[in-house]
């Protein structure tokens, strides 16, 4: 069974390399809200989407003083042709070891045509200045969701 983080919960703590070369933890974040949204794979329709729709949405985020983290279990050589191919500019951070995705909760058993196997959930956390869960968003659906992530960090 997945972890349940409650609102108010401390935020695990993570420190993985993104894209580009970096790396990205809670820890150097600490005193800025921060959108970690989890999503299956790089290059798949739904995930494609979803990272398209938080960079057209990028720079209200941060007008909003959001920093916005993808997280997959990819490597950080699938997340730099998968930004390239489509122009993102949101950070990417490659779990290849699970570290992340087990610690939220997100490493979940899924099931397809029948099979089950394990996956990781699409889900949106957004951590407060302090480094706890401020809202949590679980097994989200691309339509509307990054419009509904915004209208919540706009809200005071």
């Amino acid at each position: 069974m997945a972890k349940e983080l409650k609102l108010g919960d401390p935020a695990p703590q993570f420190d993985l390399p993104t894209a580009g070369g970096g790396r990205v933890s809670l820890g150097s974040l600490k005193g800025k809200r921060v959108i970690l949204y989890f999503y299956p794979k790089d290059d798949t329709p739904g995930c494609t989407k979803e990272a398209l729709n938080f960079t057209e949405k990028a720079k209200e985020f941060t007008a909003a003083r959001v920093t916005v983290i993808g997280v997959s279990r990819d490597t950080v050589a699938k997340h730099e042709k998968f930004a390239a191919k489509h122009g993102l500019n949101v950070t990417l951070a490659a779990d290849t070891e699970g570290l992340a995705c087990e610690a939220y909760g997100v490493w979940v058993e899924k099931t397809l045509y029948g099979r089950s196997y394990m996956g990781v959930e699409r889900a949106t956390f957004l951590i407060d200045v302090k480094g706890r869960i401020e809202r949590v968003w679980r097994n989200v659906r691309v339509p509307g969701h990054v419009q509904e992530v915004l209208e919540e960090v706009k809200t005071p």
